[in-house]
C-alpha cells in the first residue's frame, strides 16, 4: 500500500529507485547464527509439524508464525537495508529508505515479535566498514530491544530508542539500560508512557537528539520508523500525529549525515501508508497534497480520503515533569561519554563489501580520474535501477521507569550472545569498503 501511494504521488520521480540483489544465507550469518538461519531457509508450513524442538528452541510460533515465502520475505527485508548501507558507504546516496525493513526485535538464533532477520543490525554492521561511528534511532512504539542487544557492549554503535514502557511488548528499555562495559553509556533509552503527543515528544526528542550528534558526533544515522506510535494505531497507545512523527525523521535529517531510513511496526494499514509516503516526501523535499489521489488500494482510506492523521482527545500521562526528569537522566549520563570516540572501526566478516552488493565491475575498477570524467556526461546507473523515463531521471524517575513487528512495502530514496556476536563484529576484521545497493534522494 505504501509503494503504491508512494507512486501514485509521483514521489519516485523525485528518486532513484533501487531493487537491489537478494542476499544469500551467507550474508545473514553476519548477525545470525548458521543452524538459525539454515531453519529459516528450509521450515515451511508443511514441515514444521516435523520440526517442534526447532521451532521452540528459535521462538517460531504465535507471533512469529511458519508461512509460505517467510525465508524470501526475510531476504527481501535484509537486502533493502543492506544495500541501502552499501549504497550510504559509497556515497551515492545521502539517504536511503527500505520501507519493507526496521524489523529490529530479531535476535541472534531468535524469532521475537514478526522479527526474523534483523536486518537493521546487518546494515549497521554494513556501514561500520566505512564509518567510524554509528548511531540507530527508534521511534517505533516498542523497544528496539534486538538492536540494543546487539550493540550493548561497543562504544562503536549509540542505540537510542524512544519507546512505551511498562506493561507492553518487549517489557524491556529502562533508562537505567545503558550499556555494558566498553558500550557503558551508548545504549540510550527513552521509557515514555500513553498518550503522547506531538508536543511532548518534541520536547524529549529534539534535546536528546541533539545532545547525541554533540557529543557522539555519528558519522551515519539508521533510523527505524515504526508507525505504531501514531494515534489510531490498533496495537499502540500513543497519541502522535503524521507531522509529529514526522517531525522526528525530519529533524534527525536537518543534520545532513549519511541516513538509511526504515519501516518497522504498524497495525493500521492505510496509516502506515499514510505515514510513509508523507515521510518520503519529507526526504525528498517534495510538498505533497493532503488530499489523496486515486490508487489501487483507494477505498481503504476512507470515509476522508485525507493524508493527514490528527492526534485524538487520549489522555496524556506523560506529564510536564515526567519527561523533564528522563530527559534530565538520559542527558547526565550522555555527558559521561567520551567524545567522537575514534578507534579505528572494523567489522566481523570480509574485508571487502560482499560482492552481492557491489556495482558492476566496470565501474568498481575505474580510477577517481574516470568515474568523475564520465559523471560529467552520464549519472551512475546500476543494471538494477529503472526509471519511468529520462525525464524522471533528470528531475532536478518518578515510579514506573522501571511488539510484534510488520514490514510494509519497500522504497527508496536519497540475550547476551547477540551483544557479543555483534560486538566482536564490530572489531575484529578489517576495514571494508564501500558497497553499493539502494537508492538515494536525487
Amino acid at each position: 500500500m505504501a509503494h503504491n501511494l508512494i507512486v501514485n504521488y509521483g514521489l519516485y520521480k523525485h528518486m532513484e529507485v533501487f531493487k537491489p540483489v537478494l542476499v544469500d544465507a551467507m550474508e545473514m550469518t553476519r548477525f545470525h547464527t548458521d543452524d538459525y538461519v539454515d531453519f529459516l531457509r528450509t521450515v515451511t508450513p508443511d514441515n514444521m509439524h516435523d520440526h517442534l524442538r526447532s521451532l521452540k528452541r528459535y521462538n517460531i510460533g504465535d507471533d512469529c508464525p511458519v508461512f509460505d515465502g517467510l525465508y524470501e520475505f526475510c531476504q527481501v527485508s535484509a537486502s533493502g537495508s543492506l544495500g541501502g548501507a552499501a549504497k550510504l558507504n559509497r556515497g551515492d546516496a545521502d539517504v536511503c529508505i527500505n520501507w519493507a525493513g526496521g524489523l529490529h526485535h530479531a535476535k541472534r538464533s531468535e524469532a521475537s515479535g514478526f522479527c526474523y532477520v534483523n536486518d537493521c543490525v546487518l546494515a549497521i554492521l554494513e556501514l561500520l566498514k566505512v564509518h567510524r561511528r554509528v548511531l540507530y534511532v527508534d521511534i517505533d512504539i516498542h523497544h528496539g530491544d534486538g538492536v540494543e542487544e546487539a550493540f550493548y557492549t561497543t562504544d562503536r554503535v549509540m542505540t537510542c530508542s524512544f519507546h512505551k514502557f511498562g506493561d507492553y511488548f518487549p517489557g524491556t528499555g529502562h533508562w537505567k539500560d545503558i550499556g555494558y562495559g566498553q558500550g557503558k553509556r551508548y545504549s540510550v533509552n527513552c521509557p515514555l508512557r500513553d498518550g503522547m503527543d506531538d508536543d511532548s515528544f518534541r520536547e524529549v526528542f529534539r534535546p536528546v537528539i541533539a545532545t547525541i550528534m554533540e557529543r557522539y558526533q555519528p558519522e551515519a544515522v539508521v533510523l527505524q520508523c515504526g508507525a505504531d506510535s501514531l494515534a489510531g494505531d490498533r496495537l499502540g497507545c500513543f497519541n502522535l500525529s503524521l507531522k509529529g512523527h514526522a517531525g522526528a525523521v525530519e529533524y534527525v535529517r536537518s543534520f545532513g549525515l549519511p541516513t538509511l531510513v526504515l519501516g518497522g511496526g504498524g497495525y493500521t494499514m492505510r496509516n502506515v501508508a499514510r505515514c510513509w509516503t508523507y515521510e518520503t516526501s519529507v526526504l525528498t523535499g517534495i510538498a505533497i497534497d493532503d488530499e489523496l489521489p486515486y490508487n489501487d488500494y483507494f477505498e481503504y482510506y476512507g470515509p476522508d480520503y485525507r493524508l493527514q492523521i490528527e492526534s485524538s482527545n487520549m489522555e496524556n500521562l506523560n506529564s510536564r515533569k515526567y519527561l523533564e526528569e528522563v530527559t534530565a537522566r538520559i542527558l547526565e549520563s550522555l555527558r559521561g561519554i567520551e567524545a567522537a570516540p575514534g578507534i579505528e572501526v572494523q567489522t566481523g566478516s570480509s574485508a571487502r563489501t560482499p560482492k552481492i552488493l557491489e556495482l558492476a565491475p566496470d565501474e568498481d575498477d575505474e580510477d577517481e580520474s574516470e568515474r568523475t570524467g564520465r559523471a560529467e556526461t552520464r549519472r551512475r546507473q546500476h543494471k538494477g535501477e529503472y526509471y519511468d523515463s529520462v525525464r524522471d531521471h533528470d528531475v532536478d524517575p518518578d515510579g514506573g521507569l522501571g511488539e510484534h513487528e510488520g514490514a510494509g512495502p519497500s522504497s527508496s530514496s536519497s540475550s547476551s550472545s547477540s551483544s557479543s556476536a555483534a560486538a566482536a563484529a564490530a572489531a575484529s576484521a578489517e576495514s571494508g569498503g564501500p558497497g553499493s545497493s539502494s537508492s538515494g534522494t536525487a
